[in-house]
């Protein structure tokens, strides 16, 4: 049963959706009354036009979109990226660019999707003593490369 979020679009553009049935995200559209050029290891905030209330519980993940990582080497910096239920300003994409040439960006140019994505709250249980496991304290490739 889907969610429901109460949106306002002030992009212009169509509302975000699911492209086929089974899509997890939705993509993001670009808001800019001027192409955004990105250097070589530029980064920027791109503006959507959207603004959310998003239900208690929930949270929505901003997303690089992979064609544009793959072709163009253009992703979102603070990967995912995410919008708690209580933030009620635009909706803003941190890219940047990582390959070797500019980038330009433009009004209405899909530049990462959105997930919606239900969240637990944790409650803290101090100890002294965590128990056991097989892997225990290796982290960081101690579990192997293949």
């Amino acid at each position: 049963m889907p969610v429901t979020i109460k949106i306002i679009n002030k992009s212009g553009h169509a509302l975000p959706n699911y492209e086929t049935i089974a899509s997890a995200g939705m993509d993001l559209r670009a808001v800019t009354s001027t192409p955004v050029v990105l250097e070589p290891l530029g980064r920027a905030i791109i503006k959507t036009g959207l603004f959310i209330e998003l239900p208690i519980g929930y949270e929505a993940q901003v997303r690089p979109r992979s064609g544009l990582a793959a072709k163009n080497g253009v992703t979102v910096l603070n990967s995912p990226g995410t919008i708690d239920a209580d933030y009620r300003g635009e909706v803003g994409v941190i890219l940047v660019n990582l390959s070797n040439e500019a980038f330009t960006v433009h009004n209405g140019e899909r530049i990462a999707q959105l997930v919606i994505a239900k969240h637990e709250r944790a409650e803290w249980e101090e100890a002294e003593v965590l128990s056991d496991t097989h892997r225990g304290a290796g982290g960081f490739g101690s579990t192997g490369t293949k």
